[in-house]
């Protein structure tokens, strides 16, 4: 997938009268894009689409309309858009309860480099973590982590036939995993590789 150019944004104006069609369009794109791991992550695939979304709701809720910082908000957003070879994912920790959350924030440290992926016989595929910033620490890690699973030629091709395909974690306080990912998630998944 192309990175998303400036000539391709809406302005603030016209982005104004487009959004609430563009943010139906979206909400139901993201429908196939996200999964439940266990009780309290969700994986949320990231596509052209969805990251064009983030970049037009930054812009509108941070009034940037200069040439600049428009600039600015591709290029810290367009990394986040798959490269073909690849599925680039926002990890979220997602637990209501205040203090529940910081127990497993503090129980969860490293919880970002134990995602994994496979398609069906293959090994595991592990995710690389915020490649960005570390968004951990020795105390705790981040609710939100970005993710990105590189694959092989040969994992690619896995992925895109009509191999099973299963995600998880394998860290020691968050053994989840959904064995056999839906067929509209993989589906939407696959149309991300070359």
């Amino acid at each position: 997938m192309s990175f998303i150019e400036l000539r391709e944004l809406m302005t603030l104006e016209k982005y104004d009268v487009a959004r609430p069609s563009f943010r139906e369009t979206v909400i139901a794109h993201k429908r196939n894009r996200q999964i439940a791991i266990g009780p309290d992550i969700i994986l949320s695939f990231e596509d052209r689409t969805t990251i064009q979304y983030q970049i037009q709701e930054m812009l509108r809720t941070e009034r940037i309309f200069e040439r600049q910082g428009v600039q600015e908000e591709l290029d810290a957003y367009n990394p986040l858009i798959p490269d073909g070879d690849n599925w680039k994912a926002t990890m979220m920790i997602q637990i209501p309860d205040v203090e529940a959350r910081r127990t497993a924030l503090a129980r969860f440290i490293g919880i970002e480099n134990s995602c994994w992926v496979r398609a069906e016989d293959h090994e595991l595929v592990f995710a690389i973590a915020d490649e960005d910033i570390d968004r951990t620490n020795a105390d705790k890690t981040s609710a939100v982590h970005f993710l990105r699973f590189q694959f092989s030629r040969a994992m690619c091709l896995a992925l895109k036939g009509d191999k099973k395909i299963s995600i998880g974690f394998d860290h020691t306080e968050y053994q989840h995993c959904v064995n056999s990912v839906p067929s509209a998630i993989a589906n939407s998944l696959r149309n991300d590789l070359a």
